[in-house]
């Protein structure tokens, strides 16, 4: 059932190994599990793909529109449905068997991608077609998320889910940097539509893994009717003080802070003066730090000290973006996008972990939802109002006063953190016992 890659396997059994060889196990660990290494693969491949797409499709709206607020919309629309669908798609998660519904979310999300691609390679095209496919592919959205994160645990165990929460991280803001290199090139070839294609056949890759992966089969017990089922989360999240404040102060951040993003081409163009070749370096340097991010944590073996991490990197991210927001120099911008990434990354996948150490597996699914809509759902709300406040007062002092609003809910966290760390303590243990017992049953 578990296979080690050979150089992980030996860094681990050699007698001699070397202390690098040891600390190459241990950032790669999650990858000794055979079920993982299908789904790390898969998802590499599907994820560069998935940010052709992005890349792509802006570019399409632009040309067909030259409209920055169809373009945002079209964002808006790809996003929010997860802000309303995701509870859904957590109660799914948490009633069907997960492997099954993450392939049908690959399936779906495929056929999408082709019915775009064949669109744009015939030059038919509209607007209102590509609003149509993202709203949609947003609700696809809205279950594959909390279906995939929940699933992570049935491919790794307990002992090795922050690692695989880390690299699947890792392997996302890779797929970040590398995919738009490519669409860039496509687009300028051969157009959009072949991006749309490409994104369209990377999915064969996860599915494919899938199918070649060795899980019972068998569907969670339905214990009670959709509705009080979809409430029983919502009303474990609220009552549970850990897991409550981790899941606001992700909503906070993702509301106030996240939408310097959309922000950065104002930066790139008016302020730095840098163009699209300085926006791209911009993002770059985002995505860079967001990559070393995951890999640090995922060198991390214990949930001990998370709730730390959290307040850290939460301030840490603040304070980045908030001398960003006043910086005139293209290599200080630069420079300071790269901790802001670092410590986005992080907060949140820390956070991530600590939910899903303290949730117990029957409810895992929506309580990943809930998750997914404060990170995820609330991004688009933000964009919104982020791109509101910056036509009023500027795009330095909206993402100013962002970070502010970060750094002050990192000492608020701070301040909760001595009454969360005997509770969530209490929690990880009984879950990490039942677990255990589970297994045992499993394997008698």
């Amino acid at each position: 059932m578990l296979e080690l890659p050979v150089s992980i396997s030996k860094a681990k059994t050699s007698p001699g190994c070397s202390a690098g060889g040891a600390r190459l196990f241990s950032l790669l660990r999650a990858l000794r599990h055979r079920n993982f290494q299908l789904f790390f693969w898969g998802q590499l491949l599907s994820l560069v793909g998935t940010w052709m797409q992005s890349v792509a499709l802006s570019w399409l709206v632009y040309r067909l529109t030259g409209s920055s607020f169809l373009l945002g919309l079209v964002g808006f629309a790809s996003q929010f449905p997860i802000f309303l669908a995701a509870p859904l798609g957590g109660m799914l998660a948490d009633r069907r068997n997960r492997r099954y519904l993450v392939m049908g979310t690959q399936v779906a999300s495929m056929i999408l991608a082709l019915l775009l691609a064949v669109l744009t390679l015939r030059d038919v095209v509209q607007v209102w077609h590509v609003f149509v496919l993202s709203l949609l592919l947003g609700v696809v959205n809205a279950v594959d998320i909390p279906a995939r994160q929940s699933f992570l645990i049935e491919l790794v165990g307990r002992d090795d889910l922050m690692n695989a929460i880390a690299l699947n991280s890792t392997i996302f803001n890779g797929a970040r940097t590398i995919g738009p290199a490519i669409a860039g090139v496509l687009v300028a070839r051969l157009g959009e539509g072949w991006c749309f294609f490409v994104n369209g056949i990377s999915y064969i890759a996860v599915i494919a893994g899938l199918l070649m992966m060795r899980l019972p089969s068998s569907a969670p017990a339905l214990r009670s009717a959709p509705l009080a089922h979809l409430t029983e989360g919502v009303r474990f999240a609220w009552r549970t003080y850990p897991i409550r404040t981790l899941l606001i102060l992700v909503g906070i951040v993702s509301l106030v802070a996240m939408p310097y993003t959309i922000l950065i081409p104002l930066f790139a163009d008016r302020i730095l003066h840098s163009g699209a070749k300085g926006l791209g370096v911009l993002m770059c340097a985002t995505g860079l730090g967001a990559v070393l991010g995951a890999l640090t944590l995922a060198a991390k073996t214990r949930v001990h000290g998370l709730g730390r991490w959290v307040a850290l990197s939460c301030c840490g991210f603040g304070a980045s973006l908030f001398l960003f927001a006043f910086s005139i120099n293209f290599a200080l911008s630069v420079a300071l996008l790269i901790p802001a990434g670092f410590c986005m990354m992080v907060q949140m996948a820390s956070c991530n972990t600590l939910i899903q150490a303290m949730v117990p597996d029957n409810l895992r699914g929506r309580i990943m939802a809930l998750y997914s809509m404060m990170f995820m759902g609330m991004a688009p709300i933000g964009a919104l109002l982020g791109g509101a406040v910056a036509a009023r007062i500027g795009a330095p002092f909206t993402v100013a006063a962002g970070a502010l609003v970060a750094v002050c809910s990192s000492v608020l966290f701070t301040a909760q953190l001595p009454k969360m760390r005997m509770r969530a303590g209490r929690l990880i243990v009984t879950q990490a016992k039942e677990y255990r017992d589970a297994l045992e049953k499993m394997t008698a």
